[in-house]
């Protein structure tokens, strides 16, 4: 997927300014930086759900928002997008029928096997967002644009999503996973680092410790917007 020059402006904001990058396959590509940095705007406009979007985009080899990429993308949002008076089953069984797909093994896979028969509404804020991760799941999506999937969760839950990205990778998806945790840019393939709608870099974790000469991620960051 190649995102050229892509500018996006909200109201009298320019939320995103001329930015280019390349997501690939098999790949968890980290989008990075604070809030009001552009991140969620990028993923809404890969997902084809955002309005006054100029510039290059082909996700896919396609169009953003078209039918047939629709087909083979899974999207988290920042907010949970499931049924709060269904249980967790109903809301997958809807959801999978909707992209005639199965359900197979997601609710293990998610974790979230012992909450099966629950309503949605009566689940802890990450066992909602899990939720929403496995109707995103659905299908063996090419490509997964996930917002902010681990914000509020525990450092285990954490831990156990980031693995299961990894999976995912290996598997041949292709990943695009925001986040205002600089910590959690280790997990990544390769990092876009964004600020004020612009990019200010895209490289691997190694390659920001490099350049930067520090382990710490956020001090990393904080070292990349003082050198330009």
């Amino acid at each position: 997927m190649r995102v050229s020059g892509l500018r996006v402006r909200r109201g009298a904001v320019e939320a995103l300014r001329g930015v280019s990058c390349e997501i690939r396959a098999g790949e968890v590509t980290g989008l990075f930086g604070p809030s009001g940095s552009g991140k969620s705007t990028l993923i809404r406009a890969i997902a084809g759900v955002q309005e006054n979007v100029h510039g290059t985009l082909s996700v896919l080899g396609g169009e953003p928002g078209s039918a047939a990429v629709r087909a083979q993308l899974g999207y988290m949002t920042q907010a949970p997008s499931v049924y709060e008076d269904l249980t967790v089953t109903e809301n997958l069984r809807y959801f999978a029928a909707l992209r005639a797909a199965g359900v197979g093994e997601m609710l293990a896979r998610t974790g979230l096997t012992g909450q099966a028969g629950r309503l949605v509404r009566d689940l802890s804020g990450g066992q909602r967002a899990r939720v929403s991760l496995a109707a995103a799941l659905l299908g063996s999506p090419r490509l997964l644009l996930l917002d902010e999937p681990t914000v509020g969760l525990d450092p285990l839950l954490r831990r156990e999503l980031w693995q299961l990205f990894a999976e995912l990778a290996h598997e041949g998806a292709a990943l695009v996973i925001s986040s205002h945790v600089l910590d959690e840019a280790r997990h990544c393939d390769r990092l876009l680092l964004l600020r004020d709608g612009e990019l200010l870099a895209a490289l691997t974790p190694e390659e920001l410790t490099s350049r930067t000469g520090t382990a710490d991620m956020d001090e990393a960051f904080v070292r990349l917007i003082e050198r330009r």
